[in-house]
């Protein structure tokens, strides 16, 4: 069992290492696209497109790290008045909810992912690309983030304790 737990563990910090390249090269192709502008040169067509798909992809793959070390936004503004006994039990149904949301979503999104493999759809703005490139982080990533709930919800760990990086410098 430890295996499969170090593995995706590896995985998730792997997601988020490839997140974090990908949100820098488009940061490195929007600074080329705008010094392109500025001197009159005509920019490479495929930055802008390229740009969102990275958009997307980062979101995807950074969303289950995000939410391992809590990094995700949350209010707490009614829980937090709370007794603990009910506070726990409106985070256990929250948990639920984000499961079936998360599962929801990752099942529909298998299913595009399946019909645009087949269709050959093809993406056509300043470049073309098949559709199927679009869809291919979501179902993986969003199954991961119900898993991510399944651990607060199971009780390894809690989206209202410390974050991981918190609990370490204390």
């Amino acid at each position: 069992m430890n295996i499969i737990i170090n593995a995706y563990n590896k995985l998730l910090h792997g997601m988020a290492g490839l997140a974090g390249i990908a949100i820098f090269a488009a940061f490195v192709m929007i600074v080329v696209d705008v010094l392109m502008r500025i001197t009159g040169l005509e920019p490479f067509i495929f930055i802008l497109t390229t740009v969102e798909y990275i958009l997307l992809w980062f979101t995807m793959l950074a969303a289950p790290y995000l939410l391992r070390i809590k990094g995700h936004v949350f209010i707490d503004a009614v829980t937090q008045f709370l007794p603990p006994v009910i506070k726990t039990a409106v985070a256990k149904l929250v948990y639920v909810l984000c499961i079936i949301g998360c599962c929801i979503y990752g099942y529909h999104l298998v299913i595009l992912l399946q019909e645009s493999l087949i269709s050959g759809e093809l993406d056509m703005r300043s470049f073309e690309i098949p559709i199927w490139i679009l869809f291919v982080p979501m179902p993986f990533c969003f199954f991961m983030c119900a898993i991510e709930f399944c651990r607060f919800l199971v009780g390894i760990d809690d989206m209202y304790s410390q974050s991981i990086q918190e609990r370490e410098n204390v």
